[in-house]
């Protein structure tokens, strides 16, 4: 799929799984400044203006959210998204009022680990982090 190999991928999104996509969706969206396109309530797109790779919210009605960190015996993590930040005391905040929840266990000083509203895990870091 590119010019040089038409037979080379290219990654177009990460997709999510969700119990209620529309929310989750929503929420993706509010944090990262990118618009939702609802193709339908069992399928979002979240996508930044430029075009670029974002995200994609799929409907499960078996999702489990995942254990983080891991536990033996239970839904494990399978994938995070890190999002870099300039400011991370304003961008958790600003994501907790948006519906994400701080994970107990923090590894660094310089990055927080965040959970979306279905789960997700998610970290905020820093620069250089």
């Amino acid at each position: 799929m590119s010019a040089d190999d038409p037979a080379m991928p290219v990654l177009t999104a990460t997709v999510l799984q969700s119990p209620d996509p529309v929310r989750l969706a929503r929420f993706w969206g509010a944090l990262t400044g990118w618009t939702v396109h609802e193709d339908g309530p069992t399928w979002l797109r979240v996508r930044p203006a430029d075009g670029g790779v974002g995200l994609s919210v799929q409907y499960d009605d078996a999702y489990e959210a995942p254990t983080w960190p891991p536990v033996t015996g239970t839904q494990g993590m399978q994938l995070h998204l890190d999002l870099q930040v300039e400011d991370l005391h304003a961008a958790t905040a600003r994501a907790l009022e948006l519906g994400a929840t701080e994970a107990d266990f923090q590894p660094q000083d310089d990055v927080r680990v965040l959970l979306d509203p279905d789960g997700h895990p998610f970290c905020l870091f820093l620069p250089g982090a």
